[in-house]
């Protein structure tokens, strides 16, 4: 029955019977004329989500990694340099990918909760007189520590310098949850991926391009075919796919993208922001500590909790899920055994959140925490309650 519990890690997320069911179609003909009368709309809704009016979404059939990939093997040159800070997990991978492409990876070093280092990232910028940097890379939401960066911060720096460098944002765990605001950020590149805030089955990198991302196509060298931007704009222009498209993702998405812009994107993110709340409530009255540094960095969409010295967090997922059938994210890297993960993202609601506290809270009890059963509940239910 463990099947039936909501799943809390920060991707995949829970899924609603509704988007279940939009998935659930046959395969049909994607040469068809009538092919277009979805896709297009389609597309043009996303940019809603993204929050641009100036860009264009291309989806791909991959996970977020395919969107990095495709991110910087579309604008850039081997040999180019970007600048990039590791706080996680996840900047650590995006690292790894761009120095395999035989990138010139200038990487700032933080430490683990904390987020992009706007204020080093001006002072570097400010200094690169030559242009040598091409591209400055963001994980907007390091979903290894919990921490969110600040997006439009980084854009300043970037135009305080009078800089050319293309902004790269990681979006993954953030986008379709949080606030994201593309253009008004000056965001050239987002990519995020269907398995988190859109609720769906793994297999779609939804990426957002900026016009300067898609002119840098023609000077950029870096080998690519799957991903190659071009190919897929050429081919979206006229309602079509460059090759045989996920059928049953795309009706996933567009159901997805229904309930989303139903609901508001304001009041999405209105609710993560209370759900996220309540779980920081519980986490003070349990007497422990977040991975996140200070308020500004919490993430909405996912707490990383810090368990105490001695302990390891690791035997908290492991019997939160042999005991009482609920996942929760164990810590990643640096933080492996020093933390575990609540995800809320998508699907989520104030009371299925309860549910993961006080799962959690008994896990906790159950390995000889000092944590008083209910009180992490019952500090969480002062956020929630609506009164009458």
């Amino acid at each position: 029955m463990r099947h039936q519990n909501p799943i809390f890690i920060p991707g995949p997320t829970n899924t609603p019977d509704v988007l279940k069911a939009a998935m659930s179609v046959s395969n049909f003909d994607h040469r068809a004329a009538d092919f277009a009368d979805d896709y297009m709309p389609l597309l043009n809704d996303l940019k809603k989500i993204f929050k641009t009016d100036t860009g264009q979404v291309l989806l791909f059939s991959a996970t977020g990694t395919g969107g990095w990939e495709g991110a910087i093997s579309n604008t850039l040159c081997a040999g180019d340099k970007v600048l990039i800070a590791c706080y996680g997990m996840f900047s650590q991978r995006w690292i790894d990918l761009c120095q395999r492409f035989g990138l010139d990876v200038e990487v700032v070093d933080c430490e683990w909760g904390t987020g992009a280092p706007v204020e080093e990232f001006a002072r570097r910028l400010k200094a690169d007189q030559q242009g040598e940097i091409k591209a400055v890379l963001v994980t907007h939401n390091e979903t290894a520590t919990a921490v969110k960066s600040d997006v439009h911060g980084v854009r300043k720096a970037i135009d305080d310098a009078n800089h050319s460098a293309l902004l790269m944002v990681d979006a993954v765990s953030s986008l379709a949850s949080m606030d994201f605001q593309m253009d008004a950020w000056g965001v050239d590149v987002a990519i995020t991926g269907a398995q988190k805030g859109f609720m769906l089955n793994t297999g779609l990198a939804i990426v957002g391009v900026s016009p300067k991302a898609m002119a840098a196509t023609q000077t950029a060298t870096l080998p690519r075919c799957f991903f190659d931007f071009n190919d897929m704009a050429n081919a979206n222009k006229i309602g079509s796919y460059p090759y045989t498209p996920p059928l049953q993702l795309f009706s996933g998405l567009k159901a997805s993208v229904e309930l989303l812009l139903n609901e508001g994107m304001d009041n999405v993110n209105a609710r993560h922001h209370r759900i996220a709340q309540g779980i920081r409530a519980a986490v003070k009255a349990w007497g422990l500590e977040l991975c996140a540094k200070n308020p500004e960095l919490y993430s909405d969409t996912v707490t990383a909790i810090m368990v105490p010295e001695g302990k390891d967090a690791n035997l908290v997922t492991q019997h939160a899920y042999e005991a009482y059938g609920v996942s929760f994210g164990g810590g990643l890297g640096k933080m492996a055994g020093k933390l575990f993960r609540i995800g809320h993202l998508g699907a989520m609601t104030d009371v299925m959140a309860l549910s993961g506290i006080a799962a959690a809270e008994m896990t906790m009890v159950d390995l000889g925490y000092d944590i008083d059963l209910g009180s992490g509940v019952a500090a969480a239910q002062r956020v929630y309650q609506r009164g009458l």
